[in-house]
């Protein structure tokens, strides 16, 4: 009797044991600037990744397990990133919708590579995320290569015997897209008149607007945030020069205009097609919409990273993040928000589309006029 009863005992606990995996929960992270002069991208990311996680977890979760959802606060500073990313990786995550900037995403891909953890970016562009990156990177943007090159062959044609400068802030991301864009618009044929480096962070971008004014440039093309670019566009208008700026996917905020005004009006920047205009993503859209937050830039596709990891974690039936990586990586086609998505053997999105856009009452359009 005695032997049964410890038996009774024994099958219990492996009854509950065997209950309480099957009910683990699945630890996932974001990481971004919640903090800092990038904060607005740090909460369309936080935006992005609740609401993801939310809606995961009432349909089910993944194989049956839910979600918990652990943030981290990089205020795009490459070795505040590396710590996030520690910290992170010591909490278990076995996946993470992040960083914002590509000098975070790098270093902060490493951590992640030595401790098993998937990263797919939403929003970081530049090449070398993925082409020096491990197993375990991907994101649902297109590179700065490719961006480049639209925005390269724009200037080459549209100031074809003009007056160009480049301006770059010396991060990875803004320095990488406007060395892209250079290279492409030489190539088309035009030389730019000046390059230019500025201090991110700085209130004062006079001495810079007064150089550009001098050498009589007729196009900027910035590479770098909004928060300096809508501080140039307001310096520029206050010493009368009317130039253009052309600049990239880091623009698509709404406080761009809070920054700049009306001189925002005289940017143009290229960014994928707006998602938030898609059947794919309506349902998500009006959600978020009657809750008083309009999802901007890159909500959507911090959104559509979640999507992704829950779609290939079901067909490997795993957590294994290795496994998931090279299913996502095998060509495998997820439905997002931002439709189907497809990535190649490196991580990158296959295909990815740019499309011009213009600031006008506050607001950031796509502009079918600019070509």
């Amino acid at each position: 009797m005695k032997s049964f009863v410890l038996s009774g005992i024994a099958l219990g606990f492996a009854a509950a044991l065997s209950a309480s995996t099957a009910l683990a929960d699945i630890t996932v992270g974001m990481a971004g600037p919640l903090t800092g002069q990038l904060a607005a991208y740090g909460e369309q990311l936080r935006q992005g990744a609740v609401k993801a996680v939310a809606d995961i977890n009432a349909a089910g979760g993944i194989n049956g397990e839910k979600l918990v959802l652990e943030m981290g606060d990089d205020a795009c500073d490459p070795k505040q990133a590396v710590n996030v990313a520690n910290q992170l990786a010591s909490k278990g995550v076995k996946f993470v919708a992040g960083h914002f900037c590509s000098g975070s995403s790098i270093p902060a891909s490493k951590v992640y590579e030595e401790e098993g953890v998937l990263q797919i970016t939403p929003s970081s562009t530049n090449p070398k995320f993925t082409e020096e990156g491990g197993w375990n990177v991907a994101r649902v943007c297109g590179r700065d290569d490719a961006q480049g090159k639209v925005a390269g062959a724009f200037l080459a044609k549209s100031y074809a015997g003009k007056k160009v400068a480049i301006v770059d802030d010396k991060s990875a991301y803004g320095k990488g897209v406007a060395d892209e864009t250079r290279k492409a618009m030489n190539a088309a044929g035009l030389t730019e008149v000046l390059n230019e480096s500025i201090n991110a962070g700085e209130k004062d971008y006079s001495a810079l607007v007064s150089k550009l004014k001098d050498a009589g440039v007729e196009a900027i093309y910035f590479g770098g945030y909004h928060p300096e670019a809508g501080l140039i566009l307001k310096q520029m208008v206050d010493q009368g020069l009317n130039a253009r700026m052309v600049s990239e996917d880091a623009m698509n905020a709404a406080e761009l205009w809070t920054i700049a005004g009306k001189a925002a009006e005289n940017l143009i920047f290229t960014f994928a097609p707006e998602p938030r205009n898609f059947e794919t993503a309506k349902k998500v859209v009006d959600e978020f919409k009657a809750s008083g937050y309009d999802p901007e830039g890159y909500t959507l596709y911090a959104y559509a990273a979640f999507q992704m990891y829950k779609q290939a974690a079901e067909a490997t039936k795993s957590t294994d993040s290795q496994k998931i990586s090279e299913w996502l990586r095998a060509g495998n086609k997820t439905s997002t928000v931002l439709g189907d998505i497809t990535l190649d053997k490196k991580g990158d999105l296959v295909d990815p589309v740019y499309v011009w856009y213009t600031f006008k009452d506050g607001k950031y359009f796509e502009d079918p006029s600019i070509k």
